[in-house]
C-alpha cells in the first residue's frame, strides 16, 4: 500500500465527521435501536469505538517504546452508553479524543512501521499490522452502524427488501 500513513491519517480524520453527520441528522431513538438482538445498536458501535480510541493511542506508545501490550475484550472491558448520553454528544466527544490520537499517529514515521512487540492474545504484531487494523476498524464499526440505521426502513420497504440482501441483519 502506498503511503500507509497518508492513507490511515485520511481515514481516521474523515471518521468523526462522518459519525457527526449521522447523529445530528438521525433521530436519536433510532440511533439507540438495536437492528436485531444481540447485535449492537449505532449508538453501541460508537461507544465501542470511544472505548478503543485511547487504546490505540496507549499501543502507539507502546509500539514505540518496544513494549508488549495486553489484549482487549469489548464485551468485558467495553462501556455502555450511560443515559442521557445523546449520539451528537458522543460524536463530538469522539472527534474530542480523535484529534489526540492524530497527534500521536503523526510521531509514526515509515521507518517505524515494522516495529514488531507482543500482543498478549495475537502474538507477534508490527506496527504497520496494527494501523492497518485501526483504519479496517473505524470503516467497519462505522458501517455497522449504517447497517443498524438500515434495518427499520428495509424490513418496511416490503417487496423492496430484496434489493437490500445484503444488508439485512437477521432477527
Amino acid at each position: 500500500m502506498e503511503d500507509l500513513l497518508s492513507q490511515v491519517r485520511s481515514i481516521l480524520s474523515g471518521t468523526p465527521a462522518r459519525w457527526q453527520n449521522l447523529a445530528e441528522t438521525f433521530p436519536a431513538g433510532l440511533f439507540a435501536q438495536p437492528p436485531a438482538p444481540a447485535q449492537w445498536s449505532a449508538l453501541e458501535c460508537i461507544q465501542h469505538i470511544i472505548d478503543t480510541e485511547s487504546l490505540f493511542q496507549s499501543r502507539i506508545r507502546a509500539f514505540l517504546a518496544g513494549q508488549d501490550f495486553p489484549g482487549f475484550n469489548p464485551d468485558r472491558e467495553g462501556t455502555h452508553p450511560g443515559p442521557g448520553q445523546t449520539p451528537a454528544a458522543m460524536a463530538a466527544s469522539f472527534a474530542r479524543i480523535r484529534a489526540k490520537s492524530l497527534v500521536s499517529l503523526a510521531e509514526v514515521t515509515p521507518a517505524d512501521l515494522d516495529r514488531r512487540v507482543r500482543h498478549q492474545e495475537l502474538g507477534p504484531v508490527t506496527l504497520r499490522e496494527m494501523i492497518n487494523e485501526w483504519a479496517a476498524h473505524d470503516l467497519n464499526h462505522t458501517v455497522q452502524a449504517e447497517r443498524a440505521l438500515m434495518q427499520p426502513f428495509i424490513r418496511a420497504s416490503g417487496p423492496w427488501q430484496v434489493s437490500f440482501k445484503d444488508h439485512v441483519i437477521e432477527e
